[in-house]
């Protein structure tokens, strides 16, 4: 293993659904982690590993921000990369995972750093929500905010790979993946719930989880469900605590292996690691020629053996 995936916050990792999925390291905000306790984290990742790669969400304070660049500058390291994404906080963390997953295989760490791009395309993100009063990261109507106040009102949102907002109902349908996923949720804490395998009979809408858990896991044909600790974003992310989280994501990691694997490769011209994209995320350096663009989430590559 050449590269090793680092996170903004310790909620961004979720518990690893195998034992084969190597650690990862915390840089945490200025009022969590000292200057001194980020540099040596950083630095013993490179030290160790040789390559670190930070998935740095777009909704990320300035000043933690500032501290990420900061640990770059003091280390003058190009061998540590950010990458930024704009995604909600579970899926976030399952880009993580998945992130984390790959980072054994012989793809590089320059692949794996402009990987988390590509994969992002194949994530299907949203929510259950009490209100949308305060949400601000989907367009909500007048009459979706009067029907916010209505007590009992749920609303699901879809954030990626489109935007979407409705008000929950017995008929409610959201557009899904149309290849082979599990589906995570997440709710706060003292909601309980277990996974299991897609198909029952769905729930009346009051209920988000129950929503969740039967009623999209099998409109989106998810091979199995499963529970996750709600990230610590993501009532600031959604606007409100009364949100159950979802993302649904290819949990097969000899999938996600060819989806990367397969995708085109070139050199950078200035530190010389292979990427795929059209700039390097270690030294920022833009290719000479465009590089094809990621492919939409449309059907990943089959998985063919091990």
């Amino acid at each position: 293993m050449s590269t090793v995936i680092g996170a903004t916050g310790a909620d961004l990792l979720l518990p690893v659904p195998d034992r084969d999925t190597p650690a990862a390291l915390v840089l945490g905000a200025p009022a969590d982690q000292s200057l001194d306790d980020a540099l040596e984290t950083a630095w013993s990742a490179l030290q160790a590993v040789g390559h670190l790669v930070v998935v740095v969400p777009a909704a990320l304070s300035a000043a933690h921000r500032g501290r990420l660049r900061a640990v770059r500058s003091l280390l003058e390291s190009d061998r540590m990369a950010l990458v930024d994404i704009d995604l909600p906080p579970l899926a976030t963390a399952l880009l993580v995972e998945q992130l984390r997953r790959i980072s054994p295989y012989d793809l590089g760490p320059g692949v794996i750093a402009s990987a988390a791009r590509l994969l992002a395309h194949y994530l299907h993100a949203g929510a259950v929500l009490g209100s949308v009063a305060k949400l601000d990261r989907v367009d909500v109507g007048l009459g979706t905010h009067l029907k916010s106040l209505l007590p009992g009102a749920r609303f699901a949102v879809q954030a990626a790979p489109a935007a979407s907002l409705t008000q929950l109902a017995d008929d409610t349908r959201l557009p899904g993946p149309d290849y082979a996923t599990g589906l995570a949720w997440a709710a706060p804490a003292g909601h309980s719930g277990r996974g299991h395998a897609a198909g029952h009979p769905p729930a009346g809408p009051g209920l988000g989880e129950e929503w969740v858990k039967d009623r999209l896991a099998a409109d989106w044909k998810c091979q199995y469900v499963r529970q996750v600790p709600l990230p610590e974003g993501s009532a600031r992310w959604w606007g409100t605590a009364k949100v159950v989280e979802f993302a649904a994501y290819i949990a097969d990691v000899g999938v996600l292996y060819q989806l990367v694997g397969s995708a085109h490769r070139a050199p950078c011209r200035w530190c010389g690691l292979e990427l795929v994209g059209d700039r390097c995320a270690f030294c920022s350096s833009p290719l000479t020629t465009a590089a094809p663009a990621p492919a939409p989430a449309g059907n990943p590559p089959r998985r063919h053996g091990g």
